[in-house]
């Protein structure tokens, strides 16, 4: 089998000839003609560079000359105002307290523990501890929250009877707060 193919007409030559010599010649005329840092503010008119022809991000502040550039959207920082008013003290007395079940077969244990009078809870959590220095098998934590400003309250129990020696710590973390 043969293909036949077309030969193209003079003038789709022509067109694409000039086509080349138009997109090439500029080119051409900018990177031979103009060499690099030719053009400077002499050769510019007046007003010839816009807002609208400089790409954002393009200028930098050596650029402007000193006292040119803005301080802010509202234009240069005026002059510093008086202080204001003092804030509240926040927190203070930071404080950490705890208590611990008896180490027994009980189950369950619940516990809470309260801050000193005049502070609030920040946080607080349990941890489960075994006899030596091997934590409890087959006990969890039931419930470990806070149950107002001041108690923080956790409760353990044994998943599945072992009579496991074990006790429950809970913490409270307290400050002064305003």
């Amino acid at each position: 089998m043969r293909i036949s193919v077309r030969r193209p007409s003079p003038a789709l030559v022509i067109s694409c000839l000039a086509l080349a010599v138009a997109l090439g010649g500029t080119s051409y005329a900018a990177a031979v003609a103009l060499p690099k840092g030719s053009v400077g503010t002499p050769q510019l008119k007046n007003s010839a560079v816009t807002t609208a022809k400089v790409k954002n991000r393009t200028l930098l502040r050596a650029d402007f000359a000193p006292g040119q550039l803005q301080a802010g959207p509202a234009g240069p920082a005026g002059p510093t105002g008086p202080a204001g008013p003092a804030g509240p003290a926040g927190l203070s007395g930071l404080e950490r307290v705890d208590a611990t079940t008896l180490l027994n077969t009980a189950s369950p244990k619940p516990v809470q523990i309260a801050c000193p009078a005049g502070k609030r809870l920040l946080g607080g959590g349990a941890r489960l501890n075994g006899a030596g220095a091997s934590p409890p098998v087959n006990v969890a934590i039931q419930a470990s929250f806070p149950d107002n400003d001041n108690i923080y309250r956790a409760v353990g129990r044994e998943v599945t009877a072992t009579n496991a020696t074990w006790s429950l710590t809970v913490f409270a973390v307290c400050a002064n707060a305003s």
